[in-house]
């Protein structure tokens, strides 16, 4: 049986298909989770062959302030007494066939959480999906000079070695969950495994990190074998370095600062203190959103 959030006219057999997740909010610092994936879809030419509609997985009131409030409500544009824009929640599949790969960009949903796990894992059985892979972020004690580390969870411990040979490391975490953990723990009685792969990203910078999205999407190509071209991504996530070391130079006080962060980083040091960094940035006005 179809779920009812899902629309779809024909969906492709691939068998022993590969699927990537990518969720805004809470897991998508950066914009690493929607950006890396949107790359792929664009590199590979994805199509898109199904999405889910937002009823029933969207609050658009919430009790509170209008600033609290304004968070939950959908986003419209008016010119000259008519709708120009109106934007709602996207969920959307896509498939590149000649890669078997399957591709989720979404929204993460506030509520219904089960419901939204079982359109994903539907449209994933439909097509043939064996293993799934999410991607996320998080604000950790990174430099933004050095490569981002990337931190799995798994449903199968069988999937542990080949992810270690390519330098990830294993997640110890205790806290709120997000609707990829709640996926996870599903994945094996919807017979897939699934691996929640997450870039420890400087804490201290706001907005898209250029430099974040081009490792995750090289890690991915190496998992999946592709063969991509990164010339584009490699010169943004230049840019996007060398604008933000620039700026950072001519403030001896935060230079200081990410120096002890790249100290730390290449001697493994995890517990460093982000300490007022972030809030040193917002003084001297640096940015590079």
């Amino acid at each position: 049986m179809i779920p009812q959030p899902l629309h779809y006219d024909e969906l492709p057999k691939m068998p022993g298909a590969r699927m990537v997740l990518a969720l805004d909010g809470w897991m998508d610092g950066g914009e690493v989770s929607t950006g890396t994936v949107g790359w792929l879809v664009e590199q590979l030419g994805a199509k898109e062959v199904a999405h889910m509609q937002p009823d029933p997985f969207y609050l658009v009131n919430f009790p509170g302030s209008m600033e609290v409030t304004a968070m939950f409500r959908p986003h419209v544009n008016i010119e000259e007494g008519q709708i120009a824009e109106y934007q709602e929640p996207t969920n959307t599949f896509y498939v590149s066939t000649e890669h078997n790969m399957v591709f989720f960009q979404g929204e993460e949903p506030n509520i219904a959480w089960q419901l939204y796990t079982d359109c994903v894992f539907h449209i994933a059985k439909q097509i043939g999906v064996e293993s799934v892979y999410f991607i996320g972020s998080f604000g950790g004690a990174v430099p933004h000079t050095r490569e981002p580390r990337l931190f799995a969870t798994v449903s199968d411990p069988k999937i542990k070695p080949a992810l270690e040979t390519l330098g990830i490391k294993f997640s110890d975490y205790e806290g709120p969950a997000s609707v990829a953990t709640h996926m996870l723990t599903r994945a094996a009685e919807a017979d897939m495994t699934m691996a929640n792969l997450s870039a420890e990203i400087p804490a201290y910078i706001e907005g898209l990190n250029a430099k974040s999205i081009e490792a995750v999407a090289r890690k991915l190509a190496a998992i999946f074998d592709l063969s991509l071209n990164f010339d584009k991504l490699r010169t943004t996530s230049d840019r996007w370095e060398k604008r933000l070391t620039k700026a950072v130079r001519k403030k001896e006080e935060l230079l200081e600062h990410i120096q002890k962060l790249e100290e730390d980083y290449d001697h493994e040091v995890f517990d460093t203190q982000m300490g007022d960094l972030k809030a040193l940035l917002k003084k001297h006005g640096v940015r590079v959103d």
